[in-house]
């Protein structure tokens, strides 16, 4: 039997653990919340992390390009890449697929065949590894380039309100002093 045939067997199974792993990496209240409800719209974070890995592994079956596998890595990580989590946390569920594929596939692994697929299907996987750092960066340089706009606009503003309380007129060159008594 071929490696495709076995892992789309062995479907469920595979990703009701891959899903599992990956709330593993959580807090145990929050890990409980989120086994509970897969529910789109009273637990998104489970729909979307169950959701995009179950595309994942579509799209890792049916051999597609990068291209195809790229927005489903994209939600998933966008998720992780928001959370607490170092990079290696984030990312860490991506490589955690080879094990419980190996796993899964332990009493086939004798066949030549299959063996030789399964390392093609790692080095897929790791070149998805490779791909969701990628993601990650930018989702993370996204996150800092909001959080610095957000303190430039909060120091903008407090500029404005010392300016207003000082009496200090808008146009530059002004020579009027800001009296520091004002301020509190």
């Amino acid at each position: 039997m071929s490696l495709e045939k076995l892992l789309q067997q062995k479907k469920s199974v595979i990703l009701e653990r891959w899903f599992d792993s990956i709330l593993e990496t959580y807090p145990a209240d929050t890990r409980q919340f989120l086994k509970k409800k897969k529910n789109r719209f009273a637990n998104p974070v489970a729909h979307e992390i169950s959701r995009g890995i179950e595309e994942i592994f579509n799209n890792i079956l049916k051999d597609a390009n990068s291209e195809d596998v790229s927005p489903f890595l994209d939600k998933v990580i966008r998720i992780r890449a928001v959370q607490d989590f170092s990079p290696s946390q984030a990312l860490g569920f991506i490589f955690d697929l080879k094990k419980l594929i190996r796993d899964e596939l332990a009493e086939n692994m004798g066949e030549s065949r299959i063996s030789e697929d399964l390392w093609e299907l790692e080095r897929k996987i790791d070149a998805m590894g490779l791909m969701s750092l990628d993601i990650y960066t930018k989702c993370r340089e996204k996150l800092y380039e909001l959080r610095v706009k957000e303190v430039k606009n909060r120091v903008g503003r407090l500029i404005e309100r010392a300016n207003m309380m000082c009496g200090i007129p808008e146009k530059e060159g002004d020579p009027e002093v800001c009296n520091t008594d004002n301020l509190t």
